[in-house]
């Protein structure tokens, strides 16, 4: 992935104050870390929502706060509950030195023969893998291929998954993945007739216990939200 470096500068208003910042085009953010005392920064707000939107949980991010560098790791994002808009944002400050603990987002790719051919729907065990390594290490994410699912009942496990050796995966590698499986029909239930009253059926229509293939990413909800990641 192609580096990101976001320009900043100190910032010395917070509270309510920080509103005028952001009518000036401005993003309020902070720095904080292991080895880092909090900053307060002010980023340019349009550059940046280009720039973070590209960027995942474990994506690492070099800010440039009036010329010295911090390596960091988006840890908030919080948002305007009109508009969706960026209004302030937490950065984790990372030793590129030291080995860290991320989630890293499981992407499925491929085409899996027991949904096209039988019809089976896939059943996530996990949208995220629990990782340890370096920083620069981190993935944006993992892909799975799904190719391998060719009948239902087929699995992939974590122990399944190709990973780089300088990343270590904290989950037991017994954990499935994803699986393709039958959708659930609900049985229909015959209906009951009271002495001198005739009920028709009703008809039941199948109900899939699981989406069918992949799952798409959920829409952001309306309202302002905070998304926060470890």
């Amino acid at each position: 992935m192609e580096k990101v470096v976001l320009k900043a500068v100190k910032r010395d208003v917070s509270g309510k104050q920080v509103k005028a910042l952001r009518r000036a085009g401005k993003l309020p953010a902070v720095i904080y870390g292991r080895h880092t005392e909090p900053i307060n920064i002010t980023l340019d707000a349009h550059s940046a929502h280009l720039a973070l939107s590209k960027v995942g949980s474990s994506s690492l991010v070099t800010l440039d706060v009036e010329g010295k560098e911090y390596a960091a790791l988006v840890r908030e994002r919080q948002r305007n509950h009109v508009k969706g808009s960026l209004i302030h944002v937490d950065f984790l400050a990372v030793s590129l030195t030291e080995r860290l603990r991320a989630e890293v987002r499981i992407e499925l790719t491929g085409l899996s023969s027991a949904v096209k051919d039988f019809n089976a729907v896939l059943v996530t065990g996990l949208h995220a893998l629990s990782v340890e390594c370096l920083p620069a290490d981190l993935p944006d994410h993992i892909e799975v291929d799904i190719s391998p699912l060719e009948k239902p009942g087929d699995g992939i496990h974590v122990r399944d998954l190709t990973v780089s050796d300088k990343i270590r995966v904290l989950h037991d590698p017994d954990e499935m993945v994803v699986v393709a499986t039958f959708a659930k029909i609900e049985e229909e239930v015959a209906p009951v007739a009271v002495e001198g009253e005739v009920v028709a059926p009703e008809a039941v229509e199948p109900e899939l216990s699981v989406e069918r293939g992949k799952k798409e990413e959920e829409a952001p909800e309306a309202g302002e939200k905070t998304e926060k990641k470890k």
